[in-house]
């Protein structure tokens, strides 16, 4: 295959559409100079919690912190257990680590690598005191089965919806459903800073004033402490920036969507591709577009050598994490997390990818399956 290189993610794309208006918006921070919790931040706090449909918004200093904050807001805290996905980036667990808590694994489901809900409602004992959904890939994990898990065992649904914005299940955003939402603006996100960043999304107004005072110190009232916070401020210019993208998202989603619709059709021929889906009930916004392919390993040097920029989200789960090993979990505990980890390839998709730069995707990853053939004649 020739052409052009394409990329996991070409954030460029992005910026060329807001530079000005960044631009501007970073001038009028720098002239009054109000760098810390300044007007552009309650302003994109207000956005987007009327974009999520959502009481409340606040900013923080990334998507990890806004996972612990969220937790520790619920009551979330030493001797507790928090039952989450072994099939996520490791941040969900290290967040209710953070907290005091113990992170009690489970299983995902083998179509759509959500978390699996009866595996949930298995692991569920007298330590329980949170769950969190991991709305992968794009789409939303069953908050209202979880929902309803939450309320006949006294327990919290706290979301993370660090891949999520923008998308809906059953017309609701994250943070509609569970108590509390958290998400990530790392620069990849659908939405995404020049930087760290991360939000908690809730009705609640108690949650609200309980994280944004965890934000601050532990503070509501300046030098008054009451309780042991943090300093986890949203920065007034990543708020700038990510004002102008709100804007621009829920077209940029239906970009993703589009891209998705393209692959689906560009590699519905190849058998040897287990191409994604969307569960029920959801509208997916397609952050990240992973398959799964026979040799993944091979087949993933194959178009790193063709120019293609494809990835692996998540090559171990957390079972399997040095950092967890005092879980006592081998490999095996989760068999459909490690069949997934073994064989997820991440295809290029971002808002702006060219039906010319897919059908560069997708014949490279034709030519990579033949290759296997081949060898294997």
């Amino acid at each position: 295959m020739s052409g052009a290189k394409v990329p996991l993610v070409d954030l460029a794309v992005q910026h060329d559409q807001i530079a000005a208006e960044v631009e501007r918006g970073w001038a009028q921070v720098l002239d009054r100079t109000a760098f810390v919790l300044g007007d552009e931040v309650a302003g994109f706090e207000r956005e987007l919690a009327e974009f999520a449909e959502v009481a409340h918004c606040v900013g923080v200093a990334n998507g990890t912190d806004a996972l612990e904050l969220a937790l520790r807001a619920v009551g979330v805290g030493p001797g507790d257990e928090v039952v989450l996905p072994a099939n996520t980036f490791i941040a969900t667990a290290l967040a209710a680590a953070r907290a005091g808590a113990t992170p009690v694994l489970v299983d995902c489901d083998p179509a759509h690598h959500l978390i699996d809900v009866d595996a949930v409602a298995a692991r569920i004992g007298p330590r329980t005191r949170a769950v969190v959904p991991v709305h992968l890939y794009g789409q939303m994990a069953d908050v209202e089965a979880l929902a309803g898990l939450a309320e006949r065992h006294g327990l919290v649904v706290v979301e993370d919806a660090a891949q999520c914005q923008g998308a809906r299940r059953h017309g609701r955003h994250a943070g509609r459903v569970g108590a509390v939402a958290a998400t990530s603006f790392y620069p990849g996100k659908n939405l995404g800073a020049y930087g760290d960043g991360g939000a908690v999304l809730t009705g609640s107004d108690s949650l609200a004033a309980r994280v944004r005072a965890l934000r601050n110190y532990g503070s509501e009232t300046k030098y008054e402490h009451p309780e042991t916070g943090f300093n986890s401020r949203l920065d007034t210019l990543q708020a700038v920036v990510l004002s102008a993208k709100l804007r621009r998202l829920a077209r940029w989603n239906d970009e993703r969507r589009a891209a998705a619709a393209r692959y689906r059709e560009l590699l519905s021929g190849l058998d040897a591709v287990e191409l994604p889906s969307e569960a029920p009930g959801n509208e997916h916004v397609w952050h990240l577009y992973v398959v799964r392919v026979p040799e993944r390993d091979r087949v993933l040097e194959a178009l790193h050598a063709a120019g293609i920029g494809a990835g692996i989200h998540y090559p171990r789960p957390v079972h399997l994490q040095g950092a967890f090993a005092h879980l006592g979990h081998v490999e095996g505990d989760f068999p459909v997390s490690e069949a997934a980890a073994a064989s997820i390839l991440s295809l290029p998709i971002y808002p702006g990818i060219t039906a010319s730069q897919q059908e560069q995707v997708a014949d490279a990853l034709r030519g990579a399956l033949a290759g296997l053939r081949a060898g294997s004649g």
